[in-house]
């Protein structure tokens, strides 16, 4: 059994004496703390802690790091405090397993709830010290390596767990070698039989392929040697989830999966790195479109190399990745390669690096983490944001942004900044406008055009990729809502109290902070969104702001009438005034207002049928009327009755676009030979411009009939 002994003579290679008895002092203090513990398996507790900081030690971590793995566990399975640790092996170290530690305090509703509150409560602990992410990775894997002991609904819960959270950790941070090991064993947990097979079948596989692949590595070799060119080939293995995704994304057989060959050559330097390129390609014909540069332009993850695909003998594809000595570090320890450099007194960019796209992919998490409406919808979004293949785009000055695949313009915007996204109006890709919701390719040049008044559209929720900008949308469309909310809520208490001869703005001190108090309600802001919103009827909220004026019920005074008054609007309100789509009201027309719980104001025609049926509560129902300058378009829907004939759609349309008009909507049904019925959708200014179009298309010979929908 491993002990920590062995632990600290594996230490020894690379920190001090005074740092090694540090965390062997730490082991002694978990050890005793967890006594009388055991895990599921039957062994002692202490034994996962100690498995946990060998895992670090693989990675040359530091010794605040191991010791916290020695701790992890304590504050959350025994008696112990953060408090007494930190006087015991200091502030860093206390913090540092009171990051990983979960919140075993409080009481959640669900265990999606609580692994919601637990991974935010980590992602605080990560932006004060990334150290905290990798302790928690390396107890995942122990954790990971050791289900057997569990209830098989148990393990599929940790492993799903594991694939969507903790294995996309580990590649968001470059930590490929802890990534691999993680998803492997969340196959196995998940789909053990699928696991076996494709165990077997890769064993199998292995051994009848062995001459083939020491032949091509030899030549790989050979011809590098040849060159005078420093370099070492290694045979490259696929994991087992790697395998298993692409049988089933790609529909491929597994035969078909492992006839591609993979070499790793690893070099000494950048230059030797495309030197190799040049040699290989000379030996084997590269495949078209299959290399991809990664080191003049690294992944989100700090990975670099240089990968080619090539024809072997007899048309094998042979993949090969071509690094440093330092990439391949990189690639296997990712952030974690800062402490394996630091443990060698160097200081390398490529480590540097790496920990400055951590602070920033953090920094990006605590900016989800604040716009987000609760835990759960944050740890939604980091996991659309723990993804995959990234594509690289331009801006106007040539600077590189990466994106995940699939993202789009207002993608791009609010990877810029927050505020850009929010002020996006248009955006030029290569010179050229393009929609908002243009899906992004490699190599494009945009250019996004704001304009300072310009809000977030609540459609560009349908098509954003990245969790960014589609955090940054809810929390701009929810100030929105909120801010407008309170400006139609101020309006329709004003004009209740009306009724009472008195406004808001003349109320004495009291009555309001008493009614607040009443309703459990913070401040008159959030009273106000509640009116404006509908959830409160602001007739009762006046009547009850006049009756603890007074201490006793108040009748409305002579100026009830006034209160009667419509509420003018225009149609540029915002998200608390809607239109109904069941009549489509037009300015001109004579119109009511409902107000709806959550949505606010509803606005009906006034002969709109569904007014009868939301007439139960007359105080939600009242008066409107048009604002006399409008600058906006509203869609009103037309059935027409025509003769069936060519060219009928396109007759329709230059009606319609020399009337000033745009089509939202057409749809045809045939009702006979002769006869067919369109369905029109148009945007129109008001009731007058809705007239002259219906006149010209009139004046059509083949028009039969025409009405207006939504009566």
């Amino acid at each position: 059994m491993f002990t920590i002994d062995d632990l600290a003579d594996r230490l020894g290679g690379y920190l001090p004496q005074g740092e090694i008895q540090q965390v062997k002092r730490a082991f002694y203090y978990a050890e005793q703390a967890h006594d009388g513990q055991r895990r599921r398996s039957g062994e002692p507790y202490v034994t996962h802690p100690l498995a946990v900081a060998n895992i670090l030690a693989n990675m040359h971590m530091d010794h605040q790091s191991l010791m916290a793995a020695m701790l992890h566990d304590v504050i959350e399975d025994t008696g112990v405090g953060k408090e007494a640790l930190a006087r015991q092996f200091g502030a860093p170290v206390a913090e540092l397993v009171d990051g990983v530690s979960k919140l075993t305090q409080i009481a959640f509703e669900d265990k999606a709830v609580a692994q919601a509150e637990n991974f935010q409560k980590m992602v605080l602990a990560m932006s004060r010290d990334i150290r905290v992410i990798i302790v928690k990775l390396a107890d995942r894997l122990h954790n990971m390596r050791t289900l057997g002991a569990l209830r098989p609904e148990k393990k599929r819960r940790i492993a799903r767990e594991t694939l969507e959270i903790y294995a996309r950790i580990a590649s968001r941070l470059g930590i490929n070698t802890i990534r691999v090991e993680l998803e492997d064993l969340s196959f196995q947990a998940i789909h053990p039989m699928r696991a076996e097979r494709i165990k077997r079948a890769v064993s199998s596989a292995r051994g009848h392929r062995r001459s083939a692949i020491r032949q091509i590595q030899n030549t790989l070799q050979q011809s590098l040697d040849d060159e005078g060119l420093a370099g070492t080939v290694v045979g490259r293995q696929k994991h087992l989830l790697s395998i298993y995704k692409k049988m089933r994304d790609q529909r491929k057989s597994f035969n078909e999966i492992m006839d591609v060959f993979g070499f790793r050559i690893i070099t000494e330097d950048v230059d030797s790195c495309y030197r190799i390129l040049g040699v290989v390609h000379n030996l084997y014909k590269p495949v078209p479109g299959r290399f991809k540069d990664y080191i003049a332009i690294p992944k989100a993850n700090g990975y670099q190399s240089l990968h080619t695909t090539l024809f072997g003998a007899g048309g094998m594809p042979i993949e090969v990745q071509i690094r440093t000595r330092e990439m391949e570090a990189m690639a296997n320890n990712g952030i974690a390669a800062h402490w394996l450099y630091k443990a060698g007194q160097t200081d390398h960019p490529i480590a540097e690096g790496s920990r400055a796209r951590a602070r920033s992919w953090i920094k990006g998490l605590l900016e989800m983490q604040r716009h987000a409406g609760d835990s759960l919808e944050f740890i939604e979004h980091v996991k659309n944001d723990l993804f995959p293949d990234d594509i690289y785009v331009f801006t106007p000055k040539g600077d590189i942004m990466e994106l995940p695949q699939g993202a789009t313009v207002i993608d791009f915007a609010y990877s810029v900044h927050t505020d850009i996204g929010n002020s996006t109006i248009a955006c030029r890709i290569d010179r050229h406008l393009a929609p908002l919701s243009t899906r992004l390719e490699s190599g494009q040049t945009l250019e996004i055009i704001t304009a300072p008044g310009a809000r977030p559209n609540l459609a560009w929720l349908n098509f954003v990729a990245t969790a960014k900008a589609r955090s940054a949308i809810r929390h701009a469309l929810k100030h929105q809502q909120h801010t407008e909310a309170v400006q139609l809520g101020r309006r329709l208490l004003n004009k209740a109290l009306a009724a009472f001869e008195t406004s808001l703005e003349e109320l004495p001190e009291g009555p309001l902070p008493e009614l607040l108090a009443e309703l459990g309600l913070k401040n008159e802001d959030a009273l106000l969104e509640s009116i404006g919103l509908g959830s409160r009827v602001a007739h009762v909220i006046a009547r009850r702001l006049v009756d603890l004026q007074h201490g006793e019920e108040t009748a409305p005074g002579p100026a009830a009438a006034r209160q009667q008054g419509p509420i003018v609007i225009s149609g540029a309100e915002g998200m608390v005034i809607k239109f109904a789509r069941c009549c489509h009201p037009l300015p001109g027309d004579p119109v009511v207002g409902h107000l709806s719980a959550g949505k606010g104001i509803v606005v009906h025609r006034a002969e709109c049928r569904n007014l009868a049926e939301l007439g139960d509560d007359p105080e939600k129902l009242f008066p409107l009327e048009w604002a006399r300058e409008i600058d906006e378009d509203f869609p009103v829907a037309l059935r027409l009755q025509v003769e069936s004939r060519r060219g009928l759609v396109a007759e329709l349309a230059g009606v319609v676009t020399d009337a000033d008009a745009n089509i939202e909507r057409i749809g045809i049904e045939e009702r006979d030979a002769r006869l067919a019925t369109v369905n029109l959708t148009l945007a129109v200014r008001d009731r007058v411009h809705l007239a002259r179009i219906i006149k010209r298309l009139r004046n059509l010979s083949h028009v039969e009939r025409i009405s207006r929908l939504g009566n």
